[in-house]
């Protein structure tokens, strides 16, 4: 095979890979408008004022609503909003045929709790670090643990799941 050949196919296999990113993008974009369109009825439902804000943030769809007071749709522990998500997970795959893996925030509470998860994590990675002895957590929710996974990862060590829902809950392993 030629240099030439070689060069070919390789510019070839990027400009799929690019292509397939582009509609990845397209992809997900709709259903963050599938899913802002279903929010955008429900506020008119329970005649409750929000501004819908829709991005791409890594491989999933997000949407954002704030407004005045919209703490009755976040609920005790996020449990409303956890209940809404699936919700509108639910409508975009009635539209789309395919599994969503849309995240929702209301008011910005994942925003503010992914930040408190963040400094726990760290805390306990820098505790397992000293004492070389793992440590478990409080159970959390899946969103919750991927959050401390994800954390403890970036920090360079090992975490992991145990327990049944709802106890579920996350282990950080010394190195």
């Amino acid at each position: 095979m030629s240099d030439d050949a070689v060069t070919d196919e390789a510019v070839e296999q990027q400009e799929s890979e690019v292509g397939e990113s582009s509609s990845r993008v397209q992809q997900l974009e709709q259903e963050g408008d599938i899913a802002a369109d279903y929010l955008e009825e429900l506020l008119d439902i329970a005649d409750l004022d929000g501004d819908l804000d829709m991005d791409v943030e890594g491989d999933r769809a997000a949407v954002s609503i704030v407004g005045a007071d919209l703490s009755q749709l976040v609920g005790a522990k996020g449990e409303v909003l956890d209940a809404l998500q699936e919700l509108t997970r639910l409508a975009v795959y009635r539209e789309t045929g395919e599994r969503s893996r849309l995240m929702l925030d209301i008011s910005g509470y994942r925003a503010e709790k992914r930040a408190e998860l963040v400094k726990l994590a760290e805390e306990t990675v820098a505790q397992v670090k000293e004492t070389g002895e793992q440590v478990s957590l409080t159970p959390m929710s899946p969103f919750e643990r991927k959050v401390v996974h994800d954390a403890v990862a970036a920090a360079g060590l090992v975490s992991e799941s145990e327990g049944v829902e709802p106890h579920r809950y996350v282990v950080v392993l010394p190195a």
